[in-house]
């Protein structure tokens, strides 16, 4: 089944961009826009507004990209289909976030030897970027830390957990001294880290969110150090006393260097698996499903 041009409107409405969009299909601009004015000519009307070099959906762009979605989509699901007979298949999965990754280095072996046809895709990535993906049907399913599931139809999401978020500082800091493991009231954040360096997660990120939340209740204004989303990076700048950070209880180690304090009122995200809408699951998405739903119990 042939859906390669299909695949270049689609790419065309993610990129607005004729260029980006050649670079990302592998294939010339001229190529591709010689297909495209063919098309808009056959329908006898435009599915791209052009403006200063960016390309947006008119209303019948609009509901090309949506048909061409749900062809795509059945073509996909019935490949699937097909290579559930003898349980081949490929699953592309995103993770957002260290215990993710950790979930599947469990899982997957286990997984492998009950199918062993079956190919999975990891791409890791922060959330803003697949749910981007997950939306688009890029990516069959993802694990996920969240703030909130509203992004998502309720019969996406299975939440996996609520996982505590904690305020790390360097052992060397006076605070740890005046309190051992105490848990830190807002208040007392705003009284004794004024002058401390904050490492932030990037916008966008369930840690920034939180942090962002944490130090306006607390009436912190922090020096920023640095904005990235390598939790290992962030815990070993606070492990070296540059600065401190939030760290999720699922990435809280080097407890040698770093000091971990749960918050009065405690902060939490959310550990999530998040599926495409229309994913037909099969007997081994069926399996690692219940492998990832099963995992914290």
């Amino acid at each position: 089944m042939d859906t390669r041009y299909l695949t270049y409107i689609l790419t065309i409405a993610q990129k607005q961009n004729m260029t980006k969009a050649a670079e990302e299909l592998y294939v010339s601009q001229s190529s591709l826009s010689q297909y495209l004015t063919k098309l808009e000519n056959e329908l006898g009307t435009p599915l791209f507004y052009r403006s200063r070099g960016r390309l947006s959906l008119t209303p019948a762009g609009e509901l090309y990209v949506e048909a061409a979605r749900r062809v795509i989509g059945i073509r996909d699901n019935l490949y699937r289909s097909i290579q559930s007979l003898e349980k081949r298949g490929h699953i592309t999965i995103g993770v957002t976030s260290q215990f993710g990754l950790e979930m599947l280095t469990e899982l997957i072996p286990p997984f492998k030897t009950c199918f062993p046809n079956v190919t999975v895709e990891i791409t890791e990535s922060n959330v803003p970027a697949l749910t981007r993906l997950i939306k688009e049907e890029n990516i069959d399913c993802a694990i996920m830390a969240l703030n909130d599931t509203e992004a998502f139809d309720q019969e996406q999401v299975d939440v996996l957990r609520r996982e505590e978020v904690y305020w790390a500082i360097p052992r060397s800091h006076p605070y740890c001294a005046k309190n051992p493991g105490r848990p830190i009231t807002l208040e007392e954040l705003g009284e004794n880290f004024h002058n401390d360096n904050i490492l932030l997660a990037k916008k966008g990120s369930t840690l920034r969110r939180l942090a962002d939340q944490v130090t306006e209740a607390a009436h912190l204004t922090l020096t920023t150090v640095c904005e990235t989303n390598s939790i290992i990076a962030n815990r070993s700048m606070v492990a070296m006393g540059i600065g401190v950070t939030l760290i999720a209880s699922s990435c809280a180690l080097d407890k040698e260097h770093v000091a971990y304090y749960s918050l009065i009122p405690p902060i939490t995200r959310l550990n999530a698996f998040v599926r495409r809408k229309g994913w037909v699951m099969h007997e081994p998405e069926m399996d690692l499903r219940g492998r990832i739903l099963s995992y914290f119990s």
